[in-house]
């Protein structure tokens, strides 16, 4: 395939390699390995260091003073950064250690016990987004699960369909993790809003590669990790609520966090902060939430539509490639309902993990999740020469069957 041209003309592969090398050097990984595995967690941009710096020297020199010199802060601070990614007003994203924490605490702030207790998804979500509500029916909710004909994604009709008059919330996958197929989010809030039920939108494995925006989508309550596009790392959760919505939430999981006035040390009830601190619980894990930042500022820096734009390039091109090696893919193959991922079916006999193994010997890293294949994510820091030697890598163990000897290992991430 040709390497100045790409089927989407949305940009040139020879632009694409222009684009990617402007931030190449910010990403250490990069000088020593194809990082293919986004999807799982960003490569670390080199300014982590200088926010973890910054915070031991501030611990070390400043003591118990810096809690209340930005510390106590964080939650709300770096949610502040992290809303102009998804163009959320200030004091509507608040952060978390995870999304497992997350989903519990929003589910805990509701009432399962009149008529409208439904809870809507797909059996395309991220388990953690299973398990958090099924331990709800206990206290009545009722869940709805909305099941993929295919394997691949979810027809967003039969989406709409499931909710009713009856939907108390729809905590869903904007990309699916196994296909990386991207839902209609669109439609799927609005048909919320026409039943008065509420949308949890789960965007981890969206947010900053496909743009998102709140306010346009009207959408209730957003949730995800720093870990995977937004190049932030582990431990740093974040929960956008509605600003109208918040004084209506209350959570049964709660915390000094959340009180309104945290350091007056009230015996008692909870009485809950009038802002989106009342979704808190405890003391936050700062350096998690500061060494975020640094993934933040660069894909605001580079810009989540040009970063989608160098995305559908790679990943479009790539697929007809691979299609052309006799390699399938289960991901949608129209760019417009797909993120960023690619997912590579193998043969019955080829064995998954042996396949990333192999490849990490040849210092590429991806990825393989059983029921979908080898997934592969290019960012805006991977050029199309890698993703050309990625193919011809899977080309030759295929042919040779090389990765047979790596079976034993059964590595897999």
């Amino acid at each position: 395939m040709s390497t100045t041209s790409n089927p989407t003309g949305a940009r040139t592969l020879a632009e694409c390699d222009a684009f990617a090398a402007q931030w190449r050097p910010r990403f250490p990984i990069l000088a020593s390995t194809t990082y293919l595995v986004t999807h799982s967690l960003g490569a670390m941009p080199s300014t982590v260091y200088d926010k973890l710096k910054a915070y031991a020297d501030q611990w070390a020199t400043r003591g118990v003073r810096s809690w209340a010199e930005g510390w106590w802060d964080s939650p709300v601070s770096v949610g502040n950064v992290l809303a102009r990614v998804m163009n959320a007003p200030e004091g509507s994203v608040v952060m978390f250690p995870n999304v497992s924490t997350i989903e519990g605490v929003v589910a805990s702030a509701l009432d399962f016990s009149g008529p409208r207790n439904k809870v809507v998804y797909t059996d395309q979500n991220f388990p953690t987004n299973m398990y958090a509500w099924e331990g709800w029916k206990r206290y009545g909710a009722q869940i709805d699960v909305v099941k993929s004909p295919d394997g691949v994604g979810v027809p967003t009709e039969a989406l709409i369909a499931a909710i009713d008059e009856r939907t108390l919330i729809v905590p869903i996958s904007h990309v699916l993790f196994r296909t990386s197929f991207l839902q209609d989010a669109q439609a799927i809030c609005a048909r919320a809003r026409e039943v008065g039920a509420l949308v949890l939108l789960d965007t981890y494995q969206s947010l900053g590669t496909v743009p998102v925006d709140v306010r346009a989508l009207g959408v209730d309550m957003i949730c995800g990790g720093s870990v995977k596009w937004l190049c932030g790392g582990p431990g740093a959760g974040y929960l956008y609520v509605r600003p109208e919505l918040q004084s209506q939430l209350c959570p049964r999981i709660t915390g000094w966090a959340a009180h309104a006035a945290p350091f007056a040390f009230e015996l008692g009830p909870q009485r809950y902060a009038g802002n989106v601190r009342r979704m808190l619980n405890g003391s936050p894990p700062v350096p998690a939430y500061l060494q975020a930042t640094a993934g933040y500022e660069i894909v605001l820096e580079v810009g989540v539509q040009r970063i989608r734009e160098h995305s559908t390039c790679l990943t479009e091109t790539l697929r007809r490639e691979l299609a052309e090696r006799g390699f399938q893919s289960p991901s949608p193959t129209d760019p417009a309902r797909r993120g960023g991922s690619l997912t590579v079916r193998l043969a019955p006999d080829e064995h998954g993990p042996a396949f990333v193994s192999a490849l990490e010997a040849r210092g590429i890293l991806v990825d393989h999740r059983p029921e979908a294949g080898l997934r592969v994510s290019p960012h805006f820091y991977t050029s199309w020469s890698e993703l050309a030697a990625f193919a011809e890598a899977l080309s030759e163990l295929r042919a040779t069957r090389k990765w047979t000897v790596h079976a034993q290992s059964n590595k897999a991430y």
